[in-house]
């Protein structure tokens, strides 16, 4: 049986959301489950959803990345969190505190399931 994997997607510019959710539409057994602009509307959709795995901007309106992951981390366990973003993760204060990070120029299926094999919860 193929594994299930429920993606929230989280970036305040709607290019990139689009481009990460076709990505994802085209990955056997992975679903985009919702969409959120902003760390604040992550943290309130994630609770809802349960995602199994939240891709997440990390330069965002309102609290940033790193924050609305450790948010949504404390709301909804077994929650894993990738970092997306144009910026070098050492450049990132608080980056280490994620499950993985990912170059937004990276992003792509093999990527994804790479990390995704790094990262998911033991089964």
């Amino acid at each position: 049986m193929q594994e299930q994997v429920r993606v929230l997607v989280v970036d305040d510019q709607r290019p990139f959301r689009v481009a990460a959710s076709a990505v994802i539409a085209r990955m056997p057994g992975w679903s985009v489950v919702g969409v959120a602009e902003t760390g604040e509307e992550a943290v309130s959709v994630a609770s809802g959803l349960v995602p199994d795995l939240v891709l997440m901007d990390f330069n965002l309106p309102g609290i940033d990345g790193v924050e609305a992951a450790a948010r949504v981390a404390a709301s909804v366990p077994g929650v894993r969190t990738v970092l997306c973003s144009t910026y070098r993760r050492e450049d990132i204060p608080g980056a280490d505190k994620v499950a993985a990070y990912l170059n937004k120029e990276e992003l792509g299926r093999a990527a994804l399931q790479t990390l995704w094999q790094e990262i998911r919860p033991a089964a």
